[in-house]
């Protein structure tokens, strides 16, 4: 029986994203076992995925502790792989890949790590891309394996359990929120302050969303980040301020999964959010970061219920002016996305897909 090992540490957006590795192996292979190599805090979005036998935790003592991580690397030596396809194609994944001892290996080119793997791939910059780069990066991996794919758009996806499903309703209606009027989630907050929209400019579009809209809208945000949550709210308007419900909050991840499910579509910062309302088959509206790659991360982009905006769709100079530049620069570039710019589209994607059927 074939067993392949599929690494993607980190980022949520980038372990969904790699869940359709382990779906196109089972497809393809249907006796074969799959194992998903992530860390412990992306675990919520692959947890009831049908399509991983064997969810493998990089935790923080691995990375922290030598005696740990050569622990580590016996165990996975011992599964004794068909191949690895490491997706992250850092360091420590360099090492868990060549110490598998697996005769196939696949990865990305770096000259650095040409002896670890046994096929290595570019990465894809087809202008044309419909999926995004950061999925057809990843199907790159699988060619070596399965050099025409059955289904090639497959989409993320995340499994929620009826019984989670109904929980989250209930606590819905405990807090007197609507499940009849749309509910739309707002990423009021990136991953950092380098992936967050401007929150006086993010309150500006709020505003623009209550004049348009009954229904009710929810912030996804954590605990530490309340004071933000306040700034934000003191720059709404008292319209807006009466259909946002700051204090629906959900005391975990699986949790909020299950209350966006339920959610009529999303709508704030590209990153984490936006890829899980996408696996949950919600209309999402994302702000994307001035330094991110807008084809890389709108992903599926022909689907007029996944769309975006990026200060380059306004002002396409700036794709000549370095990422690290946007980067460190960035809320000067993000001043210049003026919520007036995508005022039209923003209502356009409202009206045609969350209002729809009010």
């Amino acid at each position: 029986m074939k067993k392949f090992l599929v690494i993607q540490q980190k980022m949520i957006g980038d372990v969904l994203a790699s869940t359709l590795l382990c779906e196109h192996l089972k497809h393809h292979f249907l006796k074969a076992e799959v194992h998903f190599l992530i860390h412990s805090n992306a675990l919520p979005v692959v947890q009831g995925n049908p399509f991983v036998d064997r969810i493998r935790l990089f935790e923080p003592e691995h990375r922290k502790n030598k005696i740990a991580f050569f622990r580590f690397l016996r165990e996975i030596r011992k599964e004794k792989y068909s191949a690895v396809l490491d997706v992250y194609g850092k360091l420590e994944t360099n090492l868990i890949t060549l110490f598998s001892g697996a005769p196939i290996r696949i990865s990305y080119e770096k000259w650095y790590t040409k002896f670890v793997y046994t096929h290595l791939f570019r990465y894809s910059s087809n202008p044309e891309t419909t999926l995004g780069w950061a999925i057809e990066n990843r199907l790159l991996l699988l060619q070596p394996l399965i050099p025409r794919l059955e289904h090639p758009n497959l989409e993320p996806k995340i499994h929620l359990s009826e019984g989670e499903i109904q929980t989250a309703k209930d606590f819905l209606k405990d807090n007197e929120v609507d499940l009849n009027q749309p509910i739309l989630m707002i990423g009021m907050l990136g991953s950092g302050p380098s992936k967050s929209y401007p929150l006086d400019y993010l309150a500006e579009t709020l505003n623009l969303i209550a004049e348009q809209y009954e229904g009710t809208i929810l912030l996804n945000y954590i605990p530490s980040q309340k004071d933000q949550v306040t700034k934000l709210l003191s720059k709404c308007s008292e319209t807006a301020k009466t259909i946002i419900r700051e204090d629906v909050f959900c005391p975990s991840l699986r949790a909020f999964l299950s209350v966006l499910s339920l959610c009529s579509g999303y709508y704030g910062n590209e990153g984490g959010a936006t890829n899980m309302s996408k696996a949950l088959g919600l209309p999402n509206f994302s702000i994307f970061a001035p330094w991110i790659s807008k084809k890389g991360w709108l992903t599926y982009n022909t689907n007029p219920k996944n769309q975006g905006v990026h200060l380059s769709d306004f002002d396409v100079a700036i794709n000549d002016i370095p990422k690290k530049e946007r980067k460190k620069d960035v809320q000067a570039f993000y001043r210049r996305l003026e919520p007036e710019l995508f005022k039209k589209p923003l209502i356009a994607f409202l009206k045609n897909h969350i209002l729809a059927d009010q």
